[in-house]
């Protein structure tokens, strides 16, 4: 897919951005230089970017880069540890820093603490089953290169070091194994996403707030027709893009489905809301410094892995603890009781209903996770803080995640807990579906859809991203020195060092 600069209107446009989150405004940075002469519009239903699931309060995790997160290493049946879904993470999320970095030393954004900073990654269980498992992790990681950080103990005095909250009041008998990587960094992505907004705007692309695309259709010419609302106004608006990219989270599957492309058939969604429990207690607050990841329950979606959580929130420090998981028909937090079963079409049906009978333990989780009390919440807290005093913590609502359905030839549907880019055999309109790790990747992840899309420009493009990705077209973890080189320079511009 080509696209050229209309003269005229806003009305037309080369590029049209459906959503406001990180991966919208992480597309539109990249196509802003390395194609400038091309017209942008982006198009958000909320009055701002980065305030559905890129936001800090929404998102289940805000920095996945495999240290700590226990499913992207799973365990065979002989015991022995995979680790090639961690390190292929981890490769990606070193690509995002050198994008982040990259636009902070052009000056296309600054102030880098105000979205990302310095935090132990860490992984904490107990029981002898879990505590073995942990070790073999640390064991097959310790030899990557982009592990090579990790540390692993069972000394309960030196967990207490790494994370006291943790071990107060713990029963000095119970067996219980860390890990720990210490170069590890909590991400913002609501700030984020607001940065390369401002960037965006700067340069000429026109943002449109509190407008929501209501449809997307084929013209005979070729290129895509959004209907667009104002929700202030009531007016309606329709807007002619050569490439769209729909990058709505739960909301971009009704969309997809408008656009009829071929490719879009057979997908459906899953959707899967949580809660936290946040903490109110500063000095509680003060006492705990680390992302700390343990072992999800049984039939539990990898979102739902329970974490007790320090993040940096618009610039002020908090803890976290969960998620609890819970149900709703909806597809984004601000989304409609209808969004599941309107979802529902002749092409996706077979493909959901095989997912609903292979996957009864994920249901039964979600019941139970549903019926739980504030005592039961707290008492899950409590595996984490024993000491925990539950006046000091209070129950906020996360965002709403769509797990991804697609057709499996063998079961005829199967549910997919990740990402899933979509995009017509012409690369003129693209969809993003999935949770998890998401918004960590969303660097690698708009590069693979520039490749995919626009494959005719994508070689004219590679020396500039080259430049903007130092690592690009590398292994990292097959290549020590670059590692150390690039894992220095953006630690420099990140203020991480």
């Amino acid at each position: 897919m080509t696209a050229n600069t209309p003269s005229g209107s806003s009305n037309n446009v080369d590029v049209a951005l459906i959503g406001g989150g990180i991966m919208s405004t992480t597309l539109g940075s990249f196509i802003k230089q390395l194609q400038p002469d091309w017209s942008i519009s982006l198009f958000e239903n909320l009055d701002e970017v980065g305030m559905e699931a890129s936001d800090p309060w929404n998102n289940a995790g805000t920095g996945h880069a495999a240290l700590c997160e226990l499913n992207y290493t799973p365990a065979a049946a002989d015991g022995s540890v995979a680790t090639a879904k961690a390190v292929g993470i981890n490769e990606k999320f070193h690509v995002s820093r050198q994008f982040w970095s990259h636009m902070i030393r052009e000056g296309h954004i600054s102030s880098p603490k105000e979205f990302v900073n310095p935090l132990p990654h860490m992984s904490f269980v107990w029981g002898d089953d879990h505590a073995d498992y942990l070790k073999r992790r640390y064991e097959a990681l310790k030899n990557e290169p982009l592990f090579e950080q990790i540390e692993f103990t069972e000394d309960h005095a030196t967990i207490n070091e790494w994370t006291p909250l943790i071990m107060g009041g713990r029963d000095a008998q119970q067996r219980v194994a860390a890990s720990r990587v210490i170069g590890g960094t909590d991400v913002d992505f609501g700030s984020l996403s607001r940065k390369l907004a401002g960037y965006l705007t700067a340069n000429g692309v026109e943002l449109n707030y509190g407008h929501r695309v209501l449809d997307v259709s084929r013209n005979t010419d070729g290129r895509w027709t959004l209907e667009v609302k104002n929700n202030a106004t009531g007016e309606k608006t329709k807007v002619n893009a050569r490439f769209v990219f729909i990058g709505a989270g739960g909301g971009a599957l009704h969309l997809l489905q408008r656009s009829g492309i071929p490719e879009s058939k057979g997908f459906g969604g899953f959707p899967v809301s949580g809660q936290f429990l946040r903490c109110t207690d500063e000095t509680v607050i003060a006492a705990h410094n680390a992302k700390v990841y343990g072992q999800a329950s049984v039939g539990a979606p990898p979102m739902s892995v329970p974490h007790l959580d320090t993040r940096f929130v618009n610039g002020k420090r908090s803890l976290l603890f969960g998620p609890y998981g819970g149900f709703s028909p909806k597809f984004l937090k601000t989304g409609s009781l209808l969004d599941l079963p309107l979802s529902v079409r002749p092409s996706n049906l077979i493909p959901m209903l095989a997912v609903a009978k292979d996957n009864f333990g994920l249901v039964k989780y979600l019941v139970t996770e549903v019926l739980k009390t504030r005592e039961g919440k707290n008492k899950a807290l409590r595996a984490f803080h024993p000491e925990v005093a539950g006046d000091q913590w209070e129950l906020i609502t996360a965002g709403q995640r769509v797990q991804v359905i697609k057709k499996d030839p063998k079961k005829g549907g199967a549910l997919q807990f990740g990402t899933e880019m979509i995009a017509s055999a012409d690369g003129s309109i693209s969809a993003l579906l999935g949770a998890s790790p998401g918004a960590s990747t969303a660097a690698p992840i708009m590069i693979s859809l520039l490749e995919r899309c626009f494959p005719l420009e994508f070689k004219g493009w590679e020396p500039k991203l080259k430049e903007m990705i130092p690592g690009y077209g590398a292994k990292l973890n097959e290549n020590r020195s670059l590692l150390a080189e690039i894992t220095a320079d953006t630690d420099k511009v990140l203020e991480l060092a």
